[in-house]
């Protein structure tokens, strides 16, 4: 009994054994499609998918007159435009300087000095006539000698000069007068200021009569 018994019961476990591993091979227990299409969704349904950063859209893009715009420039302030304004008669005190003479010529420097608060500028020539003690004017009135203008900044008590040059009248023969001021009007100003005169006789007409006038230059001059 035992003989005819045991074959039978054999092939009963191998046919288990095949069905076993039939049903294990086709629940995916190798690595093929089959095992990967029944892994879990890396999202769940109904939310969105994680943005990638490779996708231009993702990020939206900002029209230019969105950005921030740079602000309007200002205007300058007021005071600083009044601060580079020409220099006002009332502004300034005028002095003469001590004579520098050569060639046969007298050269004396007219100074003038910011007396305000606030920094002005000269530009160009000054104006300028001998008078006598009643205000008169003595001789033509002076001519500009070559030069190129330029605008001398002043701040408060600083100074700026102008030359007044012209023959020596014991040496040119020049008809002279002896003045008691020279007025001095800032470049673009109509009121003069009085600088005492007692540098002795200048010409006021004959041979070589001409005074003449240089434009501002930086500094006292003398």
């Amino acid at each position: 009994m035992l003989n005819t018994y045991r074959p039978g019961h054999r092939a009963a476990l191998l046919a288990g054994a095949a069905t076993v591993l039939s049903l294990l091979t086709a629940c995916g227990g190798g690595g093929g499609g089959a095992g990967q299409a029944a892994t879990a969704p890396s999202t769940l349904p109904g939310t969105a998918a994680p943005a990638t950063s490779g996708v231009a859209s993702a990020t939206p893009s900002v029209p230019p007159s969105a950005g921030p715009t740079s602000p309007a420039p200002s205007s300058p302030p007021t005071a600083s435009r009044a601060a580079g304004g020409r220099c006002h008669t009332s502004e300034l005190e005028a002095v003469l300087g001590r004579n520098d003479p050569g060639a046969g010529q007298e050269n004396f420097p007219v100074i003038l000095t910011n007396t305000s608060s606030r920094t002005c500028t000269l530009h160009g020539y000054p104006g300028a006539a001998f008078v006598d003690a009643a205000g008169k004017q003595l001789g033509p009135d002076p001519e500009r000698s070559p030069g190129t203008p330029t605008t001398v900044r002043l701040a408060p008590g600083h100074s700026a000069w102008s030359g007044i040059t012209f023959a020596n009248p014991r040496i040119s023969g020049a008809r002279t007068a002896n003045p008691d001021a020279l007025l001095v009007t800032p470049p673009d100003e109509r009121e003069p200021l009085k600088v005492s005169w007692s540098a002795g006789e200048v010409p006021v007409a004959g041979n070589e009569s001409t005074v003449f006038l240089t434009v501002f230059g930086q500094g006292p001059g003398a």
